[in-house]
Parts: C-alpha cells; structure tokens; sequence
C-alpha cells in the first residue's frame, strides 16, 4: 500500500521507478556492464560473456524459490532495494543481523549483539520495529537471559514467512525485476549479444 507522507513518494508509479533507479544502481555497482549514465539500461557485452551468463542464471533463479532469492548476494541486494520502496526494508535486514549473528562463537560478543538486535527489531518503539505478533516478542525477550545462536529462530521464522508470502510475490510481479528477467533470459539464450533493450514502462 502506498504511503502518502510528503517525504515519501506519493504513488505506486513513483515507488516503481524509484526500484528501477536503485536496481539499476545496484547493478552498475555490481560491475556487470551497466551504462553508467542510463541506470535503467543494461549490457551483457561479449567480452564478459561467462559471468553474463552466471548473472543471468542467478536473475532467472530468483523467481524459482524465494530461498534461491535469499541464498544469492545479488538476489538479497535487488529484494533490498525493493523493500525500501514499500518502506519495509527491516524485516530483510533483521532476517540478515540474525544470519550474522548465527555466525559468532564468542559468548560474550554473542550476548552483546543479541541485546542490540533485539533494541533495534525487537522490542517496542525499535528504529527498526518488524512486525511480529506479542507472543514472539515476548519469547525472544526471554531468551536473551541466556543468549544463544537461536535465542532469535521463532522472530527470524515469522519475518522469513511474513517476506515469502508477502513481499516476494509483489518483487517478482514489479516491472522492475520483470524487465530485467526478460532481459536475463535474452542474455542467457545469446550471450553474446551487445546490448539489450531498455526496460519497458508498461
């Protein structure tokens, strides 16, 4: 649903768009052949035609299965930057604090962390407060007295559940990444063409 508060964009037309500037700002970013000063235009050259192709590939397997999405670091930088048009980029950057914070083996570094995830998803009034039911809320407050790599499993489940049937379906269907899927489905049929089209506005 579109917000409507002046500093934010004020129509669904104009959220597009903003996707498509920071997709094509991602891609530029990501070195693969984006025209730097047409960021809603991209190049799959010859002369890099095998990472072309992997980048393709990668793109087309997004929409196979939203773990393919997450497990690619292309994948999980695209979706971010569609989630902050929707204005609802926590709940990607809480599922990514908990991936991270799986990774520590430090007990105290472990504890330490799990406090300030919590103050910043978690808990009431947080910066940035993702949408979990009382329940979660208060069994992840529990289980920071004794902090563990799963003290945040049940949060991270419901956020995970809440983006998949949620905001996932809305990426897939933006024009956006549908552009650029077909453009990635071009690429990879030849790969060695110069150049695609512009994505279409429609």
């Amino acid at each position: 649903m579109c917000r409507t508060l002046a500093a934010f964009p004020t129509t669904c037309l104009e959220r597009a768009k903003e996707f498509k500037t920071r997709l094509g700002i991602f891609l530029h970013k990501s070195e693969l052949g984006c025209d730097a000063g047409s960021p809603g235009k991209f190049e799959w050259g010859s002369k890099h035609s095998k990472e072309n192709r992997n980048f393709s590939e990668d793109v087309l397997g997004w929409r196979e299965s939203f773990d393919l999405l997450l497990s690619s670091k292309n994948g999980v930088a695209a979706f971010h930057a569609f989630l902050k048009t929707e204005f609802s980029e926590e709940n990607l950057e809480f599922w990514l604090a908990c991936e991270e914070f799986k990774k520590i083996r430090s007990a105290t570094k472990l504890a330490s962390r799990a406090h300030r995830i919590f103050e910043e998803f978690i808990c009431s009034e947080a910066p940035k407060e993702v949408n979990i039911d009382h329940e979660t809320r208060e069994l992840t407050r529990m289980n920071l007295q004794t902090a563990t790599a799963t003290c945040f499993d049940a949060a991270q489940g419901k956020t995970r559940t809440l983006m998949e049937k949620d905001s996932y379906p809305r990426f897939l269907k933006s024009p956006a990444y549908r552009d650029l899927a077909a453009q990635a489905s071009s690429a990879s049929a030849t790969p060695s063409s110069c150049s695609l089209a512009e994505p279409s506005h429609t």
